[in-house]
């Protein structure tokens, strides 16, 4: 399942953690800004999959191709590349602690930039001031609530201006409210920038919001379950353990 228009693809994908194989048969093509969700049931291998698309783990088989390039045979130049072209958001966002938000969002700057000190403080600034912390970003990583320490990680995550973003699990442990927020973010920057974002995530109402599409990974065969838009899986002719997963929520309104 791969196209000359998709920016990332993969057929018959296996992901795992050593000899341990956790989920195998993934393939799909996403096209240029769209945003996809990797969805299932806790410990069915979702974050080791978004790492294996971004290329940060080796998968146990099959092959991926981000930004056209395979990952299989990827140079160290190439990897270099994809690393200058994407943006990651860890889980807890894994901002250092001992820097401001501002010195957290100029890192990937100041490593993967040529460019003046004065130009990279202008980027992180306004990186910041995208994701609404233009206030906070002299303040530590402990000053700050779990909602603004994910929009930080985003705004790091954006600062290289990315063509893909990976996110995981960007609304864990957030009030919905704040969760809303952040949903909002991200369609901002899939409409306004055209990025291409796949995320994982649990949050029923903010995947049927966001999302073009959804891998649904199978944790009792162990392979892909399906791969469609998320309002599809709601409907009862869907993937059966797919369907009773989205069920569980309403259609927002």
């Amino acid at each position: 399942m791969t196209s000359p228009a998709a920016i990332l693809s993969c057929s018959d994908l296996s992901i795992g953690h050593g000899h341990r194989v956790i989920m195998a048969g993934i393939s799909f093509a996403l096209a240029p800004g769209k945003i996809l969700a990797i969805v299932g049931p806790s410990g069915c291998g979702k974050s080791t999959l978004l790492r294996a698309l971004s290329g940060l783990d080796d998968p146990q088989g099959g092959n991926t191709s981000l930004l056209g390039i395979d990952l299989n045979v990827a140079s160290n130049l190439e990897r270099e590349s994809i690393l200058r072209r994407t943006g990651f958001l860890f889980q807890g966002s894994a901002l250092f602690s001992s820097l401001t938000l501002l010195e957290n969002v100029e890192m990937p700057l100041k490593e993967f930039s040529q460019a003046p000190r004065r130009e990279i403080r202008q980027i992180a600034e306004y990186k910041l001031s995208l994701v609404g912390l233009a206030d906070a970003m002299d303040k530590l990583p402990s000053e700050i609530s779990g909602g603004m320490a994910k929009r930080a990680g985003i705004a790091r995550a954006i600062a290289m201006d990315p063509e893909v973003i990976f996110l995981d699990e960007p609304s864990a442990g957030l009030d919905p409210l704040t969760s809303g927020r952040l949903d909002d973010l991200i369609l901002k920057l899939r409409d306004t920038f055209k990025t291409t974002i796949v995320l994982v995530s649990h949050e029923i109402p903010s995947i049927l919001r966001t999302a073009d599409f959804c891998v649904y990974l199978d944790p009792d065969t162990g392979r892909m379950g399906a791969y469609q838009p998320p309002r599809e899986f709601l409907l009862p002719n869907a993937h059966p353990k797919a369907h009773a997963f989205f069920a569980r929520a309403q259609l927002p309104t």
